[in-house]
């Protein structure tokens, strides 16, 4: 099994339940993941809340009528076309904490099997995975991540042992199943996305999107570029507000650091609701608050998309739009949308893997971007609807 860090042997165990797998102790590949993940996984799930309490009975097990056939028959195809000893390490149980193990970090060592260790038939089957799962723009997106995760190594001499298309791996949680839960994930620098299927119910949180660069100005994947809608879009919606609902938005004025709450190993972080209420907006504002919502929400295949935007629909009232930083034309700047049933976070990140390329290398730049989508309340990695479902077989 190739890794991230020269010299760090992977082994194989086998867990009690008869899954293949890595070993528990990935996060030995970033400076000081090691240490933040065994504090994380120590604490038991509870979720991301705004108060430190879980808000219960927001997701029921229910029909949605949005089959999810084509992901299940996708991810059976993926792992037939792995060979036994690959198959082996990327089975884990559909509870098991190896969805906890996920952090935006290039030497971050991770488990499964990497799109670079699989030939092109079984790269076709990954991708397959991830275009039955996700929109035509969600695939699209992920795939110009990796390749500018490989722009990213010819910005460092070509560094292509910690920077790459191909450094992401994929792991498939419990069975796939027509009426039992399963899911899978996959992890790299920039990309994470979990998936969490109940028989035609889908929760995709947490995911992570970004990038350093967003752009490619050279190199084999010159033209390349990301989130510029995103960015756009939430640079217009914070223009919209008057100068009163402006006031109530920021949260603070200056943007001078990272601000994203809910990345890596934060599955339990405290987000408190802040900002600008959405019940104070104007018909107009809050469609157009929504339809950022969605391009956020819409990388998901389309009818689970909608299917979750009914549902932050149906939480609007109780929505928050929060914005870090100044809004000319070259601002960077942060902003959130929160309710009970989604966090969304823009981030305008300072340089990290091009500090040496920068005039200002502390200050936050549009060509480093980190999007977090969470579920609050105890349902990221569908855990909610998990937990009610075997409460359900048990009795």
């Amino acid at each position: 099994m190739r890794t991230n860090l020269p010299g760090f042997i992977a082994l194989l165990l086998l867990c009690s339940r008869g899954y293949a797998q890595a070993p528990k102790a990935k996060g030995a590949g970033g400076p000081g993941a090691g240490g933040r993940e065994a504090a994380a996984l120590a604490e038991p799930f509870r979720g991301v809340t705004a108060d430190g309490k879980v808000e219960s009975g927001l997701f029921p097990i229910r029909a949605t009528g949005v089959t999810t056939e084509p992901v299940r028959k996708a991810a059976v195809a993926f792992l037939a076309a792995l060979t036994p000893e690959q198959r082996a390490k990327t089975k884990f149980p559909v509870d098991d904490s190896e969805w906890r193990k996920w952090m935006n970090v290039h030497r971050y060592v991770r488990q499964g099997v990497s799109f670079e260790e699989m030939n092109e038939a079984q790269r076709a089957a990954a991708f397959g995975l991830l275009r039955a799962a996700l929109s035509a723009r969600g695939l699209k997106l992920s795939q110009d991540i990796m390749k500018l995760n490989h722009s990213l190594g010819e910005l460092n001499n070509n560094n292509f042992t910690e920077y790459g298309e191909w450094l992401y791996h994929i792991t498939v949680m419990g069975e796939p199943s027509a009426d039992q839960p399963w899911g899978w994930q996959i992890d790299g620098h920039h990309l994470i996305v979990n998936y969490f299927v109940l028989r035609d119910q889908v929760v995709m949180a947490p995911a992570f999107f970004g990038s350093e660069p967003v752009v490619a100005h050279a190199g084999k994947y010159q033209g390349t570029i990301i989130l510029q809608e995103e960015q756009a879009r939430g640079l217009a919606m914070f223009r919209s507000l008057s100068e009163a609902q402006r006031q109530k938005a920021v949260i603070e004025p200056n943007k001078t650091r990272s601000n994203n709450q809910a990345e890596g190993f934060k599955d339990n972080a405290v987000v408190p609701y802040a900002g600008l209420a959405v019940s104070e907006l104007n018909a107009t504002q809050r469609e157009e608050l929504l339809q950022l919502a969605g391009l956020f929400i819409g990388n998901l295949a389309d009818g689970q998309a909608k299917v979750k935007l009914a549902e932050v629909r149906a939480h609007l009232d109780r929505t928050r739009f929060a914005w870090v930083g100044d809004s000319a034309d070259d601002s960077v700047f942060y902003y959130r949308i929160h309710s009970p049933v989604v966090l969304i976070e823009f981030d305008h990140q300072p340089p990290a893997n091009t500090r040496h390329l920068q005039a200002e290398p502390t200050k936050p730049m549009r060509d480093h971007i980190h999007v977090v989508v969470r579920t609050p309340n105890g349902n990221d990695y569908g855990k909610d609807l998990l937990r009610q479902h075997l409460a359900q077989v048990k009795h």
